[in-house]
């Protein structure tokens, strides 16, 4: 492979002439330029980037760290983050493991949208105190060099819960997601403080994945416990994932329980596929690209050293079809 010695050997230049020229400094003739530039591409010279980096301190490249890439949550949310920086000049990559995490104190990223539980927060605390540059979509952080942009899990989970008992609902289960999620944990303290709120609502909490496979085992379970009747049930599943695998389960092994009369799902993320259902899934709804798109704005504000504050996506109910238990 071809180096900045090779080139200025064969100009008959110094190896300083044909950094600046490559670099499109105004040191340098525009003919001396143009003939280091020839000579570059007949070698097939290709630039060192990590060297480059270290001269200018930026490699134009932005990681968002994910948890995983399982489901159909992460698409709108990448995309969404893709078009902004691209409008910035920047290049997105997508990581996910422990074994990634080397990319931020090795410089390899100007910095980081977090959305993966194998980060430890006082990790990431130690990265923004050798000056990285981080926007967390998953946990509360207090530092000059952290943006959060978090998902109003709270008022979301309010609205679901808040609606099942609107429609006459005194039994609620809730199927959560790992107990490791920050979402989900804000979801299960908003719903509880729902519950407190209304005397004679039974809460059952059952943990789930954030899968379609849990919303199965949620759907046989609760299958299991109604045996000698099931005369009507509300379920808030914690994301549509798992909602769609209640469906699932019910249509395959209980046809005669009718979703939207004798039992009342509602999901969480407002997924495409969840638009497909019959009856309609009641979801929570929020801009998934928009949420990727300001994660990615607050991270360019905090490289160029701008003002940022904290930022919040805001939720609706969507309604599909709602029958209540005494319809």
């Amino acid at each position: 492979m071809a180096t900045i010695k090779d080139i200025a050997k064969q100009a008959g230049v110094s190896i300083s002439t044909v950094s600046y020229a490559l670099n499109g400094s105004p040191k340098v003739t525009n003919e001396t330029t143009e003939r280091i530039l020839a000579i570059a591409k007949e070698l097939n010279y290709i630039p060192n980037a990590a060297a480059r980096s270290l001269k200018t301190r930026e490699t134009k490249i932005i990681g968002i760290f994910l948890t995983d890439f399982n489901g159909a949550f992460y698409g709108d949310l990448l995309q969404g983050t893709k078009d902004f920086l691209a409008r910035k000049g920047y290049e997105l990559i997508v990581c996910s493991g422990k074994q990634s995490h080397w990319m931020l104190p090795e410089r390899m990223i100007d910095g980081a949208i977090i959305l993966d539980v194998t980060f430890e927060s006082e990790e990431l605390v130690r990265y923004a105190d050798r000056g990285h540059k981080l926007v967390v979509l998953d946990r509360e952080l207090s530092h000059a060099n952290i943006n959060q942009v978090l998902l109003d899990n709270k008022a979301g989970a309010t609205l679901a819960t808040e609606h099942l008992i609107e429609e006459g609902h005194r039994k609620i289960y809730a199927v959560t997601g790992p107990g490791s999620s920050y979402d989900s944990k804000q979801r299960l303290q908003a719903v509880m403080q729902v519950v407190e709120r209304n005397a004679g609502i039974e809460l059952i909490v059952m943990e789930g994945d954030f899968n379609k496979e849990g919303g199965e085992l949620a759907a046989k379970r609760i299958m299991a416990e109604s045996e000698e009747g099931l005369v009507s049930a509300a379920v808030f599943c914690f994301n549509d994932e798992m909602a769609i695998g209640m469906f699932n389960y019910l249509a395959e092994y209980r046809p005669d329980i009718r979703i939207g009369e004798h039992i009342h799902i509602v999901g969480f993320d407002n997924m495409e596929l969840a638009s497909y259902s019959q009856p309609r899934l009641t979801t929570i709804d929020y801009s998934k690209h928009k949420w990727g798109a300001l994660a990615a704005e607050q991270l360019v504000k905090l490289i160029n050293g701008d003002t940022v504050e904290h930022e919040r996506i805001y939720v609706t109910l969507l309604k599909g079809k709602s029958v209540g238990p005494g319809n």
